[in-house]
């Protein structure tokens, strides 16, 4: 798939005399995180595995507990999606949702969020294979639907209904990505200035918002793995450590990595945090947390510092209602 022209309309005239992979270095920490990002959309197409049960059909569920129709809602299940082959249809979805996910930056409107302009090439490649993934794992599906048909009509019993099953699985799943612009049309500025540099205003709004978004996210999951390896190294109360998987690691040096190449430079205190948490866990492996119990304590306490630190922060900066949206 080629991209989408990944230039960045902005009101600010000096804008348009740099090129195309510079950053004005007066630039807001906003204007540059417009400059260097574009925006990327994920659609993944997916049948739905159940289906409302007809008025008829609710009518007689309902009578069977002698309950008002209109207070009960029921559907049925069509397909089993603990089938090996749906189950792998299912992974190449999640693998394309995280990869998504853990490669861009949230931003206002849902659905959308923001990559590194010098990270689409990549992110196109890696998706196009996921795409491809996919395809063959339906057609894996295919060769197992009469199967999955059958298991149905057994389950469901009266409910089933052949006509709830499309035979052509290609024409129900599907991975899309597009760039789409978050920018004011270029030729708005014709058509009436006023009202372009007026969206114009709008657009760096959102780009206001977003750093914050990305703050606060970056921010969340810190909070969350550090909490989480801090319980698990210091143990009951009676001082005997807990039982903790390789995860509790991993998960948090892999968050380290993703921060310093998604990180926006747009918090001083926070990009020191982050710091604080590298040079804690940095080199250091799970087994030897299990088996030096003086190093356990040590990152432990220094762990916790962090934590303190970090709800400290998070004090300061009071969640917004748009967080909720925009996830």
């Amino acid at each position: 798939m080629s991209t989408a022209n990944l230039t960045t309309a902005s009101p600010v005239s000096e804008s348009h005399a740099l090129g195309d992979n510079e950053v004005n270095p007066m630039a807001s920490v906003s204007e540059r995180l417009q400059a260097e990002t574009t925006a990327v959309r994920l659609k993944i197409h997916w049948p739905s595995v159940r289906k409302t049960l007809s008025s008829d059909q609710t009518r007689q569920a309902a009578g069977t507990f002698d309950a008002d129709t209109k207070s009960v809602s029921a559907s049925k299940k069509l397909l089993d999606t603990n089938h090996p082959a749906f189950r792998a249809a299912t992974a190449v979805r999640k693998q394309a949702a995280d990869h998504w996910k853990a490669n861009t930056l949230p931003y206002t409107e849902p659905g959308i969020r923001l990559i590194k302009r010098v990270d689409v090439p990549t992110f196109d490649v890696f998706m196009t294979s996921v795409r491809a993934e996919l395809n063959e794992a339906v057609e894996q599906l295919e060769l197992h639907f009469d199967e999955l048909i059958d298991q149905a009509r057994e389950r469901l019993g009266d409910l089933f209904d052949p006509a709830d099953y499309e035979m052509n699985l290609h024409r129900l799943f599907g991975i899309e990505w597009d760039y789409p612009s978050c920018n004011p049309p270029e030729y708005l500025l014709q058509v009436s200035p006023q009202l372009y540099y007026s969206e114009c205003s709008r657009v760096q709004h959102r780009f206001d918002e977003a750093v914050k978004l990305a703050e606060q996210a970056f921010a969340d999951e810190l909070e969350q793995l550090v909490t989480h390896l801090g319980e698990r190294l210091r143990g009951d109360g009676d001082g005997s450590p807990k039982v903790f998987r390789d995860t509790a690691v991993t998960n948090l040096t892999e968050f380290l990595d993703r921060f310093q190449r998604l990180n926006i430079r747009s918090d001083d205190q926070l990009d020191r945090l982050v710091a604080d948490a590298r040079r804690i866990v940095g080199g250091v492996v799970p087994q030897q947390l299990r088996e030096q119990s003086e190093l356990r304590q040590r990152v432990a306490t220094e762990l916790s510092r962090v934590e303190a630190s970090l709800e400290g922060w998070m004090t300061e900066r009071p969640r917004r209602s748009i967080l909720r949206r925009s996830r």
